[in-house]
């Protein structure tokens, strides 16, 4: 085996097992998951572009980007925008090309800046795109060192840069519940019935033994609210509709609510947007400040910064390997029955090639202790073979068969 894989026992409880477990999700219409969203279709399409004009991918990582949140005046059953959102794009790309053959200018700006309000058109209700929201793009060619690395004449695509992904499984039930909250509110099938609800949602959960703590901050969408009390009245509405979603989980755990927190009837306060949206006056959203590549933000796990929207899916390795990590972490799972859970690190040096990493770190605990050296030579075979084939990832990111940053 030329790779280097490790395989260790983890001598420590789950999270599930431990006393406390925290969980995050930033919801769809969250302004860090709406950049984060933005960014990663931008790489799909300039990825299809290059792939159908050229036949190849070429150097880009539109990693960075930034919503930066406008004013807005929301009332009782109305309310209007009075200083737009702004949408900025950043990062590298390729914007030209020519093989002795061949030259063309590629039309980055105009690709990324309609992609975004694509994206924004079509996850959001109530966001007028053309008059609510201004578009720039600081989208320049990236550095010739790093261009040669993204170099096609390569068997095995070489690293990009030096990093590290990092995956678990399985999910716990909170991790579980946390997401299902929030994409059931977000679903079309709960907007058809709640449609005063916003896509802005973000769901903290706690649990303290059996007992969890759900805190969610969801904006209400003023057009469909008459008043004070109707907001209240509706609020409820929503309380009671989760309930009897997590009823499921009932049976093992005492779970409580608390929806819109700063919320104070007395003094008149309610969380009340035009749009939906707290970028329209309350937040702004970043790349990379959201969710991990779970789907969630997880303090309670190994965890890395990488922000892997937007990053090139050939040869960026803190996208690749992020998403690497996670599938090798459930493939052990689901094919290793005595494993009952798994951490995967896998770090990349920057010009080696990606099947090759620096490390792939597997640390497994079991539900039998004695059996887990008559794993290890099997568990370091499978993952060994995954590596043989990482270069498969490229054409599922590309077909969103890997996941997403938003999903």
């Amino acid at each position: 085996m030329q790779r280097n894989i490790v395989v260790e026992f983890l001598n420590e409880p789950l999270p599930d097992e431990r006393v406390v477990e925290i969980v995050e999700r930033k919801g769809l219409g969250h302004p860090d998951t709406l950049i984060d969203g933005i960014m990663e279709e931008i790489s799909i399409n300039l990825s299809n572009y290059y792939l159908d004009e050229i036949g190849v991918i070429l150097h880009h990582n539109v990693d960075k980007g930034l919503i930066v949140g406008g004013q807005s005046k929301p009332e009782f059953n109305g309310g209007k925008i009075t200083y737009p959102i702004e949408v900025i794009l950043a990062g590298r790309a390729t914007a030209s090309y020519s093989d002795g053959n061949k030259s063309l200018e590629i039309p980055v700006h105009s690709i990324a800046i309609s992609t975004a309000r694509k994206f924004l058109k079509e996850n959001t209700r109530f966001l007028d795109i053309d008059n609510d929201v201004i578009y720039s793009t600081k989208i320049l060619e990236g550095s010739a060192d790093l261009k040669s690395v993204c170099d096609h004449k390569h068997k095995v695509p070489l690293a990009n840069d030096t990093s590290f992904g990092i995956g678990y499984a399985p999910f716990t039930d909170l991790e579980k519940m946390t997401k299902q909250i929030e994409k059931y509110l977000n679903s079309k099938e709960f907007k058809s019935r709640f449609p005063y609800v916003g896509e802005d949602i973000k769901v903290m959960s706690l649990r303290e033994r059996n007992k969890i703590k759900i805190t969610i901050a969801c904006a209400f969408v003023s057009k469909f609210i008459s008043s004070l009390d109707d907001y209240f009245d509706k609020k409820q509405r929503v309380v009671d509709e989760l309930m009897k979603f997590l009823k499921k989980y009932q049976n093992n755990y005492e779970i409580e609510l608390f929806l819109n927190t700063a919320d104070n009837k007395q003094n008149k306060v309610c969380y009340l947007t035009v749009t939906g949206l707290s970028c329209e006056m309350g937040d702004d959203g970043s790349v990379g400040r959201g969710n991990r590549l779970s789907g969630l933000i997880t303090p309670m796990r190994l965890t890395t910064l990488e922000a892997a929207a937007g990053k090139n899916p050939v040869n960026h390795v803190g996208k690749i390997y992020s998403f690497a990590a996670q599938e090798i972490a459930e493939l052990i799972v689901n094919d290793f029955k005595d494993v009952k859970g798994c951490n995967v690190i896998l770090l990349s040096q920057i010009g080696k090639e990606i099947d090759k990493p620096k490390i792939a770190d597997i640390k497994i605990s079991t539900y039998h202790n004695h059996k887990v050296d008559q794993i290890i030579s099997k568990l370091e075979s499978s993952v060994d073979s995954y590596l043989e084939s990482i270069t498969s990832i490229t054409e599922k990111l590309l077909k969103k068969k890997a996941g997403n940053c938003y999903a």
